[in-house]
């Protein structure tokens, strides 16, 4: 078994817990490695995240962000993420269980057993071109803001119309992000056992409410604008579109996978206000 440990950078403490659960994991029989960020801090050989996508468990130590950095280069790896005091709605083990927690999911490989989560992805397309998978939320916007910016656009679910006019632009979002950028632009809370997803206009002229469609429908924002639109994968990868463009947004795979315990929802919301 091969274990890859990423740590947040810059941060001692992060660095710390990691070099404790890798020295665990060794102990344990088993091959494991750090990244070369963290590396540096342990004076230490580290590898490329890049090869994340070829261990069969990935240890993310810091926050969200961090458990979302190792996401996206994990490909369909599980990853186990240590929370260093952050909300930790993905970041379910606290420091002081970390190696305990990743010598259980070493032990749940070797006996076949790991436990592991799919939570859904998504990726945007036209017809030259699809997104980096995103765990968060896909947004389709104006290349700017506020008064003067913008597009028109029309919004359907499923081939069926639902909204139209002129926005900052749209988010869809996974149950994952709607604790993200979807609750920042007003959408809804979504528990993420729930199998939907969230469509949610941003600071509409008129609009429709936020709504939750089927984790299989297909969201399509056509930007009718000559200027076109910028398409954001979770906060990154920002990608300019000459208009008038269709972009479509559905669920992908490989779907993110989450192993160890789970987070408690409701007490990680409280850590929101």
């Amino acid at each position: 078994m091969e274990v890859g440990i990423v740590a947040r950078k810059g941060n001692p403490e992060a660095a710390s817990v990691a070099a404790g659960i890798r020295d665990a994991v060794r102990n344990h029989g088993e091959d494991v490695w750090v990244d070369e960020e963290t590396a540096n801090h342990l004076d230490a050989r580290g590898r490329s995240v890049d090869a994340l996508a070829d261990c069969d468990l990935a240890v993310a130590v810091g926050g969200d962000g961090t458990f979302l950095f190792v996401a996206r280069n994990a490909g369909d790896t599980p990853v186990l993420g240590v929370n260093l005091g952050e909300v930790g709605f993905l970041n379910a083990v606290p420091p002081e269980t970390a190696e305990e927690a990743v010598l259980a999911a070493v032990d749940g490989f070797r006996e076949g057993a790991m436990a592991v989560r799919e939570v859904p992805r998504l990726a945007a397309r036209t017809d030259e071109w699809e997104s980096v998978p995103a765990a968060n939320e896909v947004v389709v916007q104006g290349g700017r803001r506020g008064p003067g910016g913008g597009v028109d656009y029309e919004l359907r679910v499923d081939g069926s119309p639902y909204a139209s006019g002129h926005a900052d632009g749209v988010l869809v979002a996974t149950p994952t992000g709607s604790t993200a950028y979807n609750l920042s632009e007003g959408g809804p809370l979504v528990h993420p056992d729930v199998a939907g997803l969230i469509v949610n206009e941003m600071a509409p002229e008129e609009g429709m409410p936020p709504l939750v469609v089927d984790v299989d429908a297909t969201i399509s924002v056509t930007v009718s604008d000559p200027d076109g639109a910028v398409v954001v994968s979770d906060g990154r990868n920002a990608r300019d579109h000459d208009g008038p463009v269709e972009v479509t947004v559905e669920r992908t795979s490989p779907p993110m996978r989450i192993a160890g315990p789970e987070s408690d929802f409701f007490e990680a919301l409280k850590k929101l206000s």
